[in-house]
């Protein structure tokens, strides 16, 4: 028999018969999270042969059936067709009723979401168990990240008054310099110098905006870092993937316990990470006091460094650092600018255009701080005219290249 029945065909009808086989299935769910996944899928297989209406399913349907109850115990669910799709890069759950994306660089609303608040809590737990962490009512905001990478937030009520709010921001794979280049995002001449940078052992910050795409650039920079070198990422959720390292160290912050210990600080890690002999540290985003250990990490031999940070240009990103280093130190004004002055020697801009593409807008040197102010030097910039990243400067400090016995592209 078909299923070719206007009463069978309903969703109302698919949906009874998938939370049916679940709650049968999740009635032994210790039993269930023993199996591996073949012998999940068998067990999921012999439920559906079980069910009388399953029988009037098509082949189609029955197979479509399996896959949404193994991402259930086993996956993201109703999200993980989002997750599969390379066309999506970002997903944004607000409530268990509405669900909104970002595909191809524009937002839209999903035709789709979830039953039950409940639903959406277990696939909330499942990600932060994935990586160690909790989130509950008691501590409603939590950082984490999928197998593959990709960044999770949640926020949970009575924080977030429309239900469990969860965004994840997908990074299926790296994407390189080249990839980059090809879509627009910098000229082959400013890929050029970076490179060079890079490899002499500049200290290089990039700065820009909400989804901008610092992670994806700092990835594509890191590339760049000699493969005999040590290096040690340090980030909030990890993300960075530089697989070309062979002497990789990767940490990870974590947060307190519900009795409020326990917890390990981006702080904490950057100043452990001076005891494991590295040649370069990169880490992933600074955005409160841990800025001082990063800037005397910078200062203190391990040129070639790389971190990134919220700001709307450059010259505003080295007022932001020096309002962070504030928070957790005492010490003049002027201080603190010779510091990152001496700290930093490249500053990438990037940011968002009109019509959504992500860009480098500006590449500045810094040479110093003299006289209460940083001379800064611009070495590209965002042409509106030309709609293009145009040179408009030379390198200054040399002494790294030199030492290194790097040349800049002619």
């Amino acid at each position: 028999m078909s299923y070719g029945k206007s009463a069978d065909r309903s969703p109302e009808r698919f949906k009874a018969l998938e939370q049916t086989l679940s709650e049968r299935i999740a009635g032994d769910r210790t039993l269930a999270g023993a199996m591996d996944d073949r012998e999940l899928g068998q067990l999921i297989d012999e439920e559906i042969r079980r069910e009388p209406g399953c029988r009037l399913l098509s082949l189609a349907d029955r197979l479509r059936l399996r896959r949404g109850l193994f991402n259930s115990f086993r996956r993201l669910g109703l999200l993980q067709e989002l997750i599969d799709d390379p066309e999506v890069g970002e997903i944004m759950v607000n409530g268990h009723k509405s669900i909104f994306l970002e595909r191809r660089g524009r937002m839209v609303p999903w035709d789709r979401s979830f039953e039950t608040e409940e639903q959406l809590e277990e696939v909330i737990q499942q990600i932060v168990s994935g990586v160690n962490r909790r989130v509950n009512t008691a501590s409603p905001i939590a950082d984490a990240r999928l197998s593959d990478g990709s960044r999770v937030h949640i926020v949970l009520p009575p924080a977030a008054l429309c239900g469990p709010v969860l965004t994840i921001r997908k990074f299926p794979e790296p994407i390189t310099m080249d990839r980059l280049m090809a879509g627009g995002s910098l000229t082959e001449e400013a890929a050029e110098l970076l490179k060079v940078l890079v490899r002499a052992g500049y200290n290089i910050f990039i700065s820009g905006g909400t989804s901008s795409g610092k992670t994806t650039f700092l990835n594509a920079l890191s590339a760049y870092i000699p493969k005999e070198e040590r290096v040690i990422t340090i980030e909030d959720s990890a993300e960075l993937q530089l697989f070309h390292i062979p002497n990789l160290v990767r940490l990870e912050t974590r947060t307190a316990n519900p009795e409020g210990a326990g917890e390990i600080s981006m702080a904490d890690l950057i100043r452990a990470s001076l005891r494991m002999n590295p040649n370069r540290i990169v880490v992933g985003e600074v955005r409160g006091r841990e800025a001082m250990d990063m800037l005397q990490a910078m200062n203190t031999g391990h040129d070639g460094s790389l971190s990134t940070g919220h700001a709307n240009s450059a010259e505003d990103m080295l007022r932001r650092l020096e309002a962070m280093v504030l928070m957790g130190a005492e010490l003049p004004v002027s201080a603190i600018r010779s510091q990152i002055a001496s700290a930093i020697d490249i500053l990438v801009h990037l940011g968002r255009l009109p019509d959504r593409s992500r860009r480098v807008l500006e590449i500045m040197e810094v040479k110093g701080y003299a006289n209460e102010s940083f001379a800064l030097n611009r070495l590209f910039s965002w042409d509106l005219e030309k709609k293009g990243l145009e040179r408009t400067g030379s390198l200054a400090c040399r002494d790294k290249l030199l030492r290194s016995g790097q040349r800049l592209p002619h």
